[in-house]
């Protein structure tokens, strides 16, 4: 089911393995993303961390999709932790649309905001979302939380993403390939910054990145599906080439557990990943907004019982989820 497997502390485990006595290890697998995104880098080395100091167990990071399948291996067990974007978390749990039913998964922590970047070139002539009618668009890969932000911002624009564009399915390194080949004009991707393939594609020879502003929609996002879209700017010279701040729609990003998963493990792996933060940081900036006062707010569905008690102890109040998952008046 997964294309690709982590496997952390590797030598360690076996060495384990091979010694008299030696206690078995048990498995714990975490959903992320594509190899061009954060959730990729962001859950190797949580899974390296969870390996080295959660006691007992072995943790692997796959690449998957994202979001929509991350809940997916959740419900079926394919993954016992997951990176989700929440607008897709909420989803879940309520069961709506692409959810059959509804998915009883619970936050571990709110991790940091994911930027929708649409992402062209200066050469392609498109100013705003409106410009992307008849256009080659990659809206994200199928499954992915991505291509959820896509569909419902193009509609705000006026736009049918099944009928005013010629729709591509591709992940964030996919579609920048594609874009550099010339065999699309745009693409969308939620992520956070910087965004590895968006910085590859910003320091392309004879290419100049453009970035369409699209925070004027958060208002209609908010009133349909929920407040948990807000806005941010991704700031100027995040890539190559950009000199200008642009205003964009932002979503929280949650980890997220099985609501079955121990409440000891869950409180442990959240101990772990605050004492040993450097190492998070090490693979990725973003880790740097793992701060206690903002991983227990936001999220849009309620905190694993083990992160309530690991936040209690830190004395961290917990924001347990209703009035972001309201949708706005």
């Amino acid at each position: 089911m997964f294309r690709l497997r982590l496997v952390a502390a590797l030598a360690v485990v076996s060495l384990l393995a091979g010694a008299p006595g030696a206690l078995a290890q048990e498995r714990i697998s975490i959903a992320t993303g594509g190899t061009g995104g954060v959730y990729f880098p962001y859950g190797g080395a949580l899974a390296n961390l969870i390996s080295e100091h959660v006691e007992g167990y072995e943790a692997t990071a796959e690449v998957t999709s994202a979001s929509v399948d991350n809940m997916t291996f959740i419900e079926n067990g394919d993954a016992e932790l997951a990176f989700v974007l929440g607008d897709t978390a909420y989803d879940a749990l309520q069961g709506n649309d692409p959810f059959p039913e509804p998915i009883p998964a619970r936050a571990v922590a709110t991790l940091y905001n994911n930027f929708t970047h649409v992402v062209t070139t200066e050469a392609s002539g498109i100013e705003t979302l409106a410009d992307l009618r008849d256009k080659r668009v990659s809206t994200g890969s199928a499954g992915s939380g991505t291509e959820v932000i896509a569909n419902r911002l193009l509609e705000a624009a006026g736009l049918n993403p099944d009928e005013d564009i010629e729709r591509e399915q591709l992940g964030a390194a996919e579609s920048t390939t594609a874009i550099r080949d010339g065999n699309i004009d745009a693409y969308f991707w939620s992520g956070g910054l910087p965004t590895a393939a968006v910085s590859d594609l910003a320091s392309s020879p004879n290419l100049a990145l453009k970035l369409i502003p699209n925070g004027e929609f958060a208002e209609d996002l908010q009133s349909t599906y929920g407040a948990f879209y807000t806005t941010d700017t991704i700031p100027a010279e995040t890539y190559d080439g950009q000199t200008e701040a642009v205003d964009v729609i932002v979503v929280p990003n949650v980890l997220v557990a099985s609501e079955s998963l121990d409440e000891a493990l869950v409180h442990d792996i959240l101990a772990a990943m605050f004492e040993h933060r450097d190492d998070l940081v090490a693979a990725h900036p973003e880790a740097e907004n793992l701060l206690l006062e903002t991983a227990a707010q936001n999220s849009p569905i309620p905190y694993h019982p083990g992160a309530v008690r690991y936040f209690e102890e830190q004395a961290i109040p917990v924001d347990d989820a209703s009035p972001v998952a309201t949708p706005a008046a």
